[in-house]
């Protein structure tokens, strides 16, 4: 079996509304969530985190998302990265976009490029950052960037 790699989120105590939200948007399932209450460690856990996800997976199609609640003092805001949601048709990457962006913030707005029918970058309200990409067939952004754009 080949390694597969795949995004770990941490959320700060709304891992469950985040996946749920995903699951919807991106059309996946959530094939698996615990809280720290249904865990072996639920004795060791204070009282108000035991309703949090301890780990939890979203399969969309073969690909999958995981994600936990990180304990207060251990979260970070997610930096140096973005969750990239390959669309094949613009129309797709549009509503993607739109609902990702909703209540967040946009980095790129969603447009052409040279390589992409449809591009954007935005943060969702979750501080999740994502990449939204709609690509041109190969030879159509090789011809483009040839061309200078």
């Amino acid at each position: 079996m080949a390694t597969q790699t795949g995004p770990h989120l941490h959320f700060q105590g709304n891992c469950r509304e985040a996946f749920d939200f995903y699951a919807r948007t991106l059309g996946g399932k959530i094939v698996f969530a615990m809280t720290f209450g249904e865990s072996p460690a639920r004795e060791q856990t204070p009282p108000e985190v035991r309703n949090q996800i301890i780990h939890a997976r979203l399969e969309i199609g073969s690909q999958y998302l995981l994600g936990c609640d990180a304990p207060g003092d251990r979260y970070q805001a997610p930096q140096g990265f973005n969750v990239m949601a390959a669309v094949e048709q613009p129309d797709e990457a549009e509503r993607i976009f739109s609902t990702l962006a909703q209540n967040g913030s946009v980095c790129m707005p969603l447009q052409e490029t040279f390589w992409a029918q449809r591009f954007g970058m935005c943060t969702d309200r979750f501080g999740i950052p994502w990449m939204v990409n709609c690509a041109k067939p190969p030879e159509v952004a090789a011809a483009a960037a040839a061309a200078g754009g």
